[in-house]
């Protein structure tokens, strides 16, 4: 059965790097802003700090997230074809098949990251080795409950649905973030984007603009609460939506 669930997992990976549709889907957007937004603005200033810097950390926390959430327009495709539901009759895990998909999830946010931080550097962007590790290793941290979002979207919403809610749901996700700007500074609202994951995943990408104390304690209380919370609904609709008649 290891040898069958590893097997599963590395199909998984390879036939998701050889969709071509899905990664200019997942990587495509997001390095084009960056660049037609920051390369016009490449000698500017924002609070001190050069602005394709200020800019590639919105963007990488933007692209990340679209890149694991995006899995779910596989799995819709899968679900069309009745491969999910041939899946379901087989031995394999449910674990195993979520682990799949958010790896491969994971994978395609690694491949963003590592191309908006190129672009970042042709642009000017100069961070120490700490910086880049410690901004990527929070920004994946920040992406656990967005990898399940992705997995629940795919088994909720059919392929002609999930396109556009995908990018409804990003995009107003990135807005209350604040990936493409702050949204808001203090107030009752700051206290409600607080408890969108949105918002602390931005805040990890942020970590290279200086000393910032994240993550707080409040950071890792939201993540955590929404990735349990959605890992439970999306078990209960991968359940549902496989045994079916």
């Amino acid at each position: 059965m290891k040898n069958a669930t590893s097997t599963y997992v590395r199909l998984e990976v390879l036939r998701t790097l050889r969709n071509r549709k899905f990664l200019l889907f997942s990587l495509g957007f997001p390095l084009l802003l960056f660049l037609l937004i920051a390369g016009s603005n490449r000698h500017s200033h924002l609070d001190g700090i050069g602005f394709p810097l200020y800019y590639m950390t919105g963007m990488a926390s933007w692209g990340a997230m679209v890149a694991v959430i995006s899995t779910g327009a596989r799995i819709a495709a899968e679900r069309q074809i009745g491969w999910v539901r041939q899946i379901r009759m087989t031995p394999l895990p449910t674990a195993t098949y979520f682990k799949a998909k958010i790896l491969c999830g994971y994978i395609m946010a690694a491949i963003s990251l590592a191309v908006l931080y190129l672009a970042g550097t042709s642009l000017g962007v100069r961070l120490s080795a700490g910086q880049w590790l410690t901004m990527s290793a929070l920004i994946l941290i920040g992406l656990v409950p967005f990898a399940v979002l992705g997995v629940l979207l795919g088994h909720l919403l059919g392929i002609d649905s999930i396109g556009p809610a995908m990018g409804g749901i990003t995009a107003l996700l990135a807005l209350l973030g604040g990936a493409w700007g702050p949204l808001v500074s203090n107030g009752t609202l700051l206290d409600i984007v607080k408890v969108i994951p949105s918002y602390w995943l931005v805040q990890a990408a942020k970590t290279s603009l200086g000393p910032s104390g994240w993550p707080p304690a409040e950071a890792w209380a939201v993540i955590g609460g929404w990735t349990v919370a959605l890992a439970l609904v999306a078990t209960r609709v991968y359940q549902r939506d496989t045994t079916r008649a």
